[in-house]
């Protein structure tokens, strides 16, 4: 029987690093540029998500939580995903603005005269080039010949997708603070036929 090998940290001691982590990178994101996507998205006819991997994840988490608030919200490339238009606003998240399908959806949004915003730990990538508005994440990108403005202990685009997924969720609380509205008004629209 083999045995598993004994750990030299604490998980706990993991928990504080990761904790500490989200704490800077939380703390170096541009409250204006948060606000700005907020007034953006209230003044959209439909909201788009996109990203790829895991922070195609925390795109997705962010058009639930988008439509639990009311709001015309959807995921590219959802069988049910209306068609894109002028007044309508792409949320790209994407740390390194890089990744080739979501820079062609990019030019595709812009071409239908869609408002871009970038969620990237890149302004200056392809994808962030090409928004509208920015929100810079700082992050360490998955890829490590790509420096990032921030260094983890963390695998890959953890850090990134992490920061992006509580970004959100204040993001969230900001908008209902806006628009009005709780979370027993958001439970109303959440999903019955699961």
């Amino acid at each position: 029987m083999s045995q598993l090998p004994s750990s030299k940290v604490s998980v706990s001691v993991h928990f504080e690093r990761i904790l500490q982590e989200l704490q800077g990178t939380l703390s170096g994101i541009a409250g204006e540029q948060v606000e700005q996507l907020a007034e953006r998205i209230l003044q959209s006819r439909h909201i788009f998500t996109a990203g790829a991997g895991r922070s195609g994840l925390m795109s997705r988490a962010l058009a639930m939580r988008l439509m639990q608030l009311g709001l015309n919200a959807y995921v590219v490339g959802e069988t049910v995903t209306p068609k894109a238009d002028k007044g309508d606003l792409l949320i790209i998240v994407s740390g390194s603005g890089e990744t080739k399908g979501l820079d062609i959806m990019a030019d595709k949004a812009l071409q239908a005269e869609v408002e871009l915003a970038a969620v990237t730990i890149f302004p200056e990538s392809s994808i962030g080039r090409k928004a509208n508005l920015i929100v810079r994440v700082p992050g360490a990108p998955k890829d490590p010949a790509q420096k990032g403005n921030t260094s983890t202990v963390q695998p890959m685009g953890s850090l990134f997708e992490q920061s992006v997924l509580l970004l959100f969720d204040g993001l969230m609380l900001h908008l209902m603070e806006l628009r009005g509205g709780d979370t027993e008004a958001m439970f109303s629209n959440h999903a019955n036929l699961e």
